[in-house]
């Protein structure tokens, strides 16, 4: 149940939802401000109150990185390309994020990053290879703890 709290103007508010009130689909933007949520519905500000206390609104959508996974070491491409250059070999250490390979798909480079720290341990491509998408590239394989 939400309970009108009046209106309010001028205030920024943060994420924008769509929901559904009797059948009609709007498009608001909302805010917590402490124990009070402030939506904004078709110009109109208007602080509201869940029932059910502190529940957070936003926490019920999958945040971008929030889940702790684990990354896997191996590196291929979602489509098919030519590998323009490598900047590793069999053997050697890398850090997550360091570049390891430009890839050239549709006519544009890409750099390719390490997706996790370890050694090279499988090297399956060489420059000026043309490879199929999804085909896997390289193995990563993290240090032992």
């Amino acid at each position: 149940m939400l309970k009108l709290r009046g209106v309010l103007r001028g205030d920024l508010l943060s994420a924008k939802r769509k929901v559904n009130v009797d059948g009609e689909e709007f498009e608001v933007t909302l805010a917590k401000e402490g124990q009070f949520w402030k939506v904004e519905v078709e110009g109109q500000i208007f602080s509201i109150e869940v029932e059910g206390g502190d529940s957070d609104i936003s926490s019920t959508r999958k945040r971008k990185g929030s889940r702790k996974t684990r990354k896997s070491g191996v590196v291929s491409s979602s489509i098919p390309g030519k590998i323009v250059s490598l900047s590793i070999n069999a053997g050697d250490i890398v850090a997550e994020g360091d570049v390891i390979m430009i890839l050239e798909a549709m006519k544009m480079q890409n750099e390719i990053q390490a997706p996790i720290s370890g050694e090279i341990t499988e090297l399956n491509c060489r420059t000026g290879d043309s490879i199929e998408a999804n085909s896997p590239l390289l193995v990563i394989e993290p240090p032992s703890d």
